[in-house]
């Protein structure tokens, strides 16, 4: 299942997306109450996919990210985050970083260099501290696109992520959550970045060092995880600056496309 949430007039809600097998074209279908608190339940309310916002399909309490963990990615950025690591890397971003589709993303005045980083996002749907691998897709609610931008000379300058990574829009998620896929199949799919159309990222999440059981695992044993929590597995290689007015496109194959164009913030 695909479960967005969205804005249409004056009401936020999340809703079930699906296509109609006659014309084809894509409907959401408003559920009653949260997803990740209780059973879902169609409403009967139904709209076109195009009519409605599509917003951050969650609101996370914390967003948790793994860094470095494609091999080729620690390779090209050494000079600025250093060789691989034996355990993951993890930092957070504020909640208050997270946007949805077609959101503006803001290239911070500070800053000379912003970059894309395409990412898988898992969503946890239920409590877990000290979960073993074995267990860690019990945890999972669903998957979704996420892009982890990036404030480069930021980065370089402070010797840690947290503002580099931390700006108000710095961190997409979106389209959807796609809840169809169980923990082995999201463990080897197609991930890109675009950049005006350009293909800049083109890997799989096969590729990952840390695989997202392990991750899932390793954060759980020094953090509670409780539902809504989202964690971004790390980019590939092919991370790059982005300038005001170009859009930015991660696609992952069987999730859908997070798509935001970045632009400065008239203040």
């Amino acid at each position: 299942m695909r479960i967005a949430r969205f804005s249409s007039g004056d009401e936020v809600g999340f809703g079930l997306v699906d296509t109609d097998v006659d014309s084809g074209e894509e409907y959401v279908s408003r559920l009653s109450g949260h997803p990740l608190l209780g059973r879902i339940q169609l409403t009967g309310e139904r709209a076109k996919l195009d009519d409605v916002r599509l917003l951050s399909p969650v609101l996370p309490s914390k967003v948790i990210c793994i860094g470095k963990n494609y091999a080729e990615h620690v390779a090209e950025m050494a000079d600025t985050t250093g060789p691989a690591t034996e355990e993951p890397v993890v930092f957070l971003k504020p909640s208050t970083a997270v946007v949805g589709p077609n959101d503006p993303v803001f290239h911070p005045k500070v800053s000379e260099r912003v970059d894309y980083e395409g990412e898988l996002a898992l969503v946890v749907g239920r409590l877990g501290r000290e979960v073993p691998p074995e267990r860690a897709g019990e945890l999972i609610f669903g998957y979704t696109c996420a892009n982890d931008v990036t404030a480069r000379d930021l980065q370089r300058k402070d010797k840690q992520w947290t503002r580099a990574k931390g700006f108000d829009s710095f961190c997409p998620l979106g389209p959807w959550i796609e809840t169809g896929l169980t923990l082995e199949e999201a463990s080897d799919l197609r991930i890109t970045t675009t950049v005006d159309g350009e293909v800049r990222q083109d890997d799989r999440t096969s590729n990952l060092i840390h695989p997202l059981a392990e991750l899932v695992s390793y954060v759980s044993s020094f953090m509670t995880l409780v539902p809504g929590d989202v964690i971004l597995t790390g980019t590939p290689a092919g991370v790059g600056p982005v300038r005001p007015g170009q859009r930015v496109t991660v696609a992952i194959e069987r999730i859908g496309e997070l798509a935001n164009t970045i632009t400065t913030r008239e203040d």
